[in-house]
């Protein structure tokens, strides 16, 4: 992370209200919990917008579509499998994933190496 993207994290930071228990190191890459990201949207006043794509015993797809006050968007998708997600819930897991995404993508978290502890099982603590 350059000096300059670490000046950027640190004012999301401040601005979000996130402490060292929002992020944990894992391997090569930066996690934050899903407080984080719930602490994130909120602060960011991002509104979110969820649509099932596909639902069913084996796999569930969710479409997320996030806005902010200065009219940015993104669409992003989450999914959910026996292969993917340890629990079985995975309509739920698809749509804690788009809305993850969304938010790293609207905050621009993802170019600083920042990734969701709900993008994928291996990223948990």
């Amino acid at each position: 992370m350059t000096s300059s993207q670490k000046e950027q994290m640190r004012k999301l930071a401040d601005e979000c209200g996130l402490t060292k228990e929002d992020f944990f190191k894992h391997q090569h890459y930066t996690i934050m919990t899903r407080q984080g990201i719930e602490k994130v949207a909120e602060c960011k006043n991002i509104e979110l917008h969820f649509q099932c794509v596909q639902a069913g015993p084996d796999y569930a797809a969710v479409k997320c579509t996030a806005n902010t006050e200065d009219l940015r968007s993104v669409e992003t998708f989450g999914s959910a499998d026996m292969k993917t997600s340890q629990n079985k819930y995975y309509l739920e897991m698809a749509e804690k994933r788009a809305k993850a995404r969304a938010v790293l993508q609207l905050t621009n978290l993802y170019s600083f190496g920042i990734y969701s502890e709900d993008e994928s099982d291996d990223f948990k603590r």
